[in-house]
């Protein structure tokens, strides 16, 4: 991918780690393998995603993160995103700070509402989900920052509820809120560490939530240039963009259930052409991205080696 990107100073990737198998077994060594290279080649952090009902041969993000945790040495640990509605807050809190603990404080953890879900497979009534996301939210919250976590809320309540060990991150771990749509973005900007506008929506969606973003932190009083702004970017490099397209629709196919979401969010084509979806990211104010080939994993390593912002 040449000529090299010129990049903001501050501005860091990650990498989309192997997570979901289409059509085969889940490949323990290439996971171990991918790792490690995005670690040794510069990109910042790793990342997974939930999804915990469906077809897809997806591994479940918090185990996958706590093996990578001693798979790898430095690079940070990301989950984008656990959908915080279905999880009770006493053993998600319990199994984030465990995964902080294990992997000597390198995680971010990455919550949302979520799209369309069955809540009745996890015995919660329809509605209110916002609610029950802000009550999971500040419930793990206390559980991490208080010796005895005290909270009143709707769903859950605290009274003097101990819980160690403690994150080793503090005050506690970094959480990013993904979100697509308006009210959601501003409650990153209120409550959140970070964004990441997540891989199923577009560019343009993301060129239009980055100024209400950047109004929200003004006006709760938080510096817009020290907010991390990311997006999951799914991509496919190939100077055969017909087959690199084909791919990527039989994984969003796999994935998501439907291939043509792929064509909607999805960047791919000979390495300018990504690149520049790429820039005008950046241009829009993206300061990380999350860099999420979905095969080929080694050659897209090398490809997107200078996102990392790392001289050689």
């Amino acid at each position: 991918m040449s000529p090299m990107p010129t990049l903001p100073p501050n501005f860091t990737a990650g990498f989309g780690v192997p997570q979901v198998f289409p059509g085969a077994p889940v490949d323990v060594d290439e996971i171990i393998e991918v790792a490690r290279t995005a670690e040794a080649a510069g990109f910042v952090d790793l990342w997974t995603q939930e999804q915990l009902i469906g077809t897809a041969r997806s591994v479940e993000p918090l185990t996958l993160l706590a093996f990578l945790a001693a798979a790898t040495e430095r690079i940070r640990l990301g989950v984008s995103v656990l959908v915080l509605p279905v999880h009770g807050p006493l053993h998600l809190a319990k199994r984030l700070a465990s995964l902080d603990v294990l992997s000597r404080g390198r995680l971010i953890a990455g919550v949302g509402i979520g799209g369309d879900w069955d809540q009745g497979a996890f015995g919660i009534p329809e509605g209110r989900r916002v609610g029950r996301f802000m009550n999971v939210l500040n419930a793990v919250n206390a559980l991490w920052t208080e010796d005895r976590a005290q909270l009143e809320g709707d769903f859950y309540s605290l009274s003097g509820t101990p819980m160690q060990p403690k994150p080793l991150q503090t005050p506690r771990p970094p959480i990013w809120f993904g979100a697509r749509v308006e009210a959601a973005v501003r409650r990153a900007a209120r409550f959140g560490d970070g964004w990441m506008g997540p891989g199923s929506s577009s560019i343009e969606t993301f060129e239009e939530l980055v100024p209400l973003l950047h109004d929200e932190l003004q006006r709760v009083g938080k510096d817009p240039a020290t907010f991390p702004v990311s997006k999951r970017v799914y991509l496919a490099i190939d100077d055969d963009a017909d087959r690199a397209k084909a791919r990527l629709r039989d994984w969003f196919a796999h994935n998501y259930g439907n291939a043509d979401m792929a064509e909607r969010v999805s960047v791919w084509g000979p390495g300018d052409r990504v690149r520049a979806h790429l820039d005008r990211l950046i241009e829009a104010g993206a300061n990380h991205l999350l860099l999420n080939p979905v095969f080929d994993y080694h050659e897209h390593i090398d490809a997107l080696r200078p996102y990392t912002n790392v001289e050689d």
